[in-house]
């Protein structure tokens, strides 16, 4: 999983604080965690305000649907939904979280905490990302989610912050390709494993992993007898990295294979 930003962390509190009402004599009222009973809107809410506080997630999403669900009618039922998708994605539901996120948005769409339930519902896919020899389809959701907020909201701190991620996950898309270009290169797939490698030339290239990619096209193109196709990898790997361990391995494989050909 990739990790959590300070400043998402901080957005996240801020977003908190912004939404919390102040709840006067009503913050002090306790209830019972499952006791969903009829209540003013403002006890209702402080309540749940405070299980948040308390770092009880689950029992204060409950109580902010609670807040929309006795109460959809006063102006503490939108602050309750966007707070109920905040409190599931402290609670690490994230699939909760999306729904209560989307649901905001479909009712709410022109709001002004739209640009936050866009941000949450990306911060849902990001959470869910897992290591490279997995499935990619949430890493793919994560990178579409990440790149709306961005395209949406320019210049906000959720578009700063989603751009971080962008650039992450892109590093974390490009290291799949390299993990299954490497699998078919160690099983004489040679042909498979340079277009795998080609992908991440082409579209994730400003990646940690082009270095390597190129030193890989280098390999494989000399192992389908093309050693002016690795002639033009080394080429740009050397151009461009010309101090990395990949070009010096890559300048040696040249020499060994393809001494003819020029690869600086």
């Amino acid at each position: 999983m990739l990790h959590r930003s300070p400043l998402k962390l901080a957005l996240l509190a801020a977003a908190t604080t912004a939404m919390a009402f102040t709840a006067g004599c009503g913050g002090r009222t306790r209830v019972r965690d499952t006791a969903f009973v009829a209540r003013d809107v403002d006890t209702l809410y402080a309540a749940a305000q405070a299980k948040l506080d308390n770092g009880q997630a689950n029992q204060a999403a409950a109580l902010f649907d609670e807040v929309e669900r006795q109460h959809p009618y006063s102006p503490w039922a939108r602050r309750a939904q966007l707070m109920s998708a905040f409190s599931y994605y402290v609670a690490s539901d994230y699939t909760k979280s999306t729904q209560a996120a989307q649901r905001f948005l479909e009712i709410h769409p022109g709001n002004k905490d739209a640009p936050y339930a866009f941000y949450l519902i990306a911060l849902n896919y990001y959470e869910q990302i897992g290591d490279v020899t997995r499935d990619q389809k949430t890493t793919k959701q994560a990178l579409d989610a990440l790149t709306e907020v961005y395209r949406r909201y320019p210049g906000t701190e959720y578009a700063a912050d989603a751009k971080l991620k962008i650039d992450l996950v892109n590093d974390h898309l490009a290291g799949k390709e390299m993990e299954i270009g490497r699998f078919y290169e160690r099983s004489g797939k040679w042909l498979a494993a340079n277009l795998r490698f080609r992908n991440v030339i082409d579209s994730y290239q400003t990646t940690s992993h082009t270095p390597e990619a190129l030193f890989r096209m280098v390999e494989t193109s000399l192992a389908l007898g093309l050693p002016e196709e690795a002639q033009k990898n080394a080429a740009v790997l050397g151009v461009n990295y010309p101090g990395n361990e990949w070009y010096k391995r890559a300048y040696a494989l040249m020499q060994k294979h393809a001494p003819n050909t020029t690869a600086s």
